[in-house]
């Protein structure tokens, strides 16, 4: 599996320590995923693939320490990965918002077994801003589309001086998101060809403003 992973990586070193959380946390999830809902069922058996490995390559993009927003956490992708990443480190933090109560218990229990760099706050993305004023990083995956995400990321991000740059995984069908959503958005933009799916991006934003009319 350390060879899998430093591959997907595309060389970026992973601790046995932190391969061995990532183990706990596999081990954990599919204990829970038999009881609640965390990802499409259909995807279990290629977790490693489609979901940790997916999420991994979001700290590759940007694995100084700094402060992490990930939004609507679910089953911990990319928040928690992204958490026991910055473990290695020893500084830096996620906090993963997650309204739906069964999810928040597992993120906890995943964040507290493998000594993860982050916390779980169970509210809605609309009451993240009053809880969470400021972050370096914000994440989301699988979620909403583009527009809504940038809408959620507003609050962050379109404050004067802000320096937040958001990170986005998306499918095949990402331009029509962008193309919708600089409609009502400035913003930069670097796509990130996926190392998990030919198909797919990571979307990184950054100098967000609201259109005026």
């Amino acid at each position: 599996m350390q060879t899998s992973l430093n591959r997907a990586l595309n060389g970026l070193r992973v601790s046995r320590e932190t391969v061995e959380k990532l183990e706990h946390f596999a081990s954990l999830f599919q204990k829970w995923a038999r009881s609640i809902n965390l990802v499409a069922p259909s995807t279990l058996d290629d977790l490693w693939r489609r979901h940790i490995l997916d999420s991994i390559q979001l700290f590759q993009l940007s694995p100084a320490p700094k402060t992490w927003l990930d939004l609507g956490s679910g089953g911990g992708f990319p928040g928690v990965i992204t958490a026991i990443c910055l473990s290695e480190t020893e500084s830096g933090w996620v906090h993963l918002v997650e309204s739906n109560n069964k999810k928040a218990a597992f993120l906890r229990v995943a964040l507290r077994e493998t000594a993860a760099r982050g916390t779980v706050h169970p509210i809605r993305i609309e009451e993240a801003p009053a809880e969470i004023p400021t972050c370096d990083a914000i994440s989301a995956r699988a979620l909403s589309d583009l527009s809504q995400l940038l809408e959620y990321c507003a609050p962050w991000m379109t404050v004067e001086a802000s320096r937040t740059i958001a990170f986005f995984h998306k499918g095949r069908d990402y331009q029509l998101e962008i193309d919708k959503a600089v409609s009502r958005f400035q913003f930069d933009l670097v796509k990130h060809a996926s190392v998990v799916e030919p198909d797919s991006v990571v979307l990184e934003v950054a100098n967000l403003s609201r259109r005026t009319k």
